[in-house]
């Protein structure tokens, strides 16, 4: 909480009369480094996440914790980019009360074993101006957004949460990044998003009733996990090479 980032977001917050969740690389008191979301508002630090699944850096800690806090009234979570592409997180984050769940990303436009998948020519980002269409057509098919409604809807659908997602537009160190920053409501449409390839802010209205209402509300009710608690603990073997379990800092 001391630190110099978090309290000049504190500044910004108290001038603003606001609060601010940002991104920043944390150091702690044993110098390890984590991928950590922050949340402020005038009063200080509100919550802290450490990215679970820092899977891009061996110099990176995974955090261990959920986040829970509550801004306005309102139980939020904070999952960081993978964090939320492994299910289990989210649904944990929503049995520990969040309601809302802030999903920062720097993603798409990445090869992958998927189909369709592949970086986005950094050229068509320098002839935007004169070819949008081109570039629009890279940033909406397999590559970027269509890859992401693949997904992102139902992770607020089922778990009847707000998602807020957001994500970098332009030129990412030599990535090409696609933007669609978003707000999804419990039933899994999209309430808010960005499409420009300008840096823009987009807003929504978010009401409680609509907890109550859908389809993920019914259906964690009739959960039984009895069944199943045993099960989705369960050691699993895996092949793949992971960053933070080799981690040994």
């Amino acid at each position: 909480p001391e630190g110099k980032s978090v309290q000049r977001l504190i500044t910004m917050a108290e001038h603003n009369d606001i609060t601010i969740l940002a991104g920043l690389f944390e150091k702690d008191r044993d110098n390890k480094l984590y991928n950590t979301y922050v949340c402020v508002n005038k009063y200080g630090l509100v919550a802290s996440h450490r990215k679970i699944h820092p899977f891009i850096s061996r110099f990176l800690s995974p955090g261990n914790n959920y986040t829970v806090f509550e801004i306005n009234g309102w139980k939020c979570g904070i999952l960081i980019c993978y964090d939320n592409n492994i299910i289990e997180n989210v649904r944990a984050t929503k049995l520990l009360g969040a309601d809302i769940i802030f999903m920062p990303h720097v993603t798409m436009c990445t090869p992958s074993e998927r189909p369709g998948a592949g970086f986005v020519d950094p050229e068509l980002w320098k002839n935007r101006v004169n070819d949008p269409t081109t570039l629009r057509l890279e940033f909406e098919g397999m590559k970027g957004r269509a890859w992401l409604m693949k997904w992102l809807p139902a992770r607020a659908y089922d778990n009847n949460i707000y998602a807020i997602f957001s994500n970098p537009v332009g030129m990412d160190d030599e990535q090409l990044k696609n933007g669609y920053s978003m707000i999804i409501d419990p039933f899994g449409d999209i309430i808010a998003e960005c499409r420009s390839f300008d840096d823009c802010i987009s807003t929504a209205t978010i009401i409680p009733e609509k907890l109550l209402k859908s389809g993920g509300y019914r259906y964690i009710n009739a959960r039984r996990p009895e069944l199943y608690k045993n099960i989705l603990g369960k050691e699993h073997l895996s092949n793949q090479q992971v960053a933070w379990l080799n981690n040994k800092s």
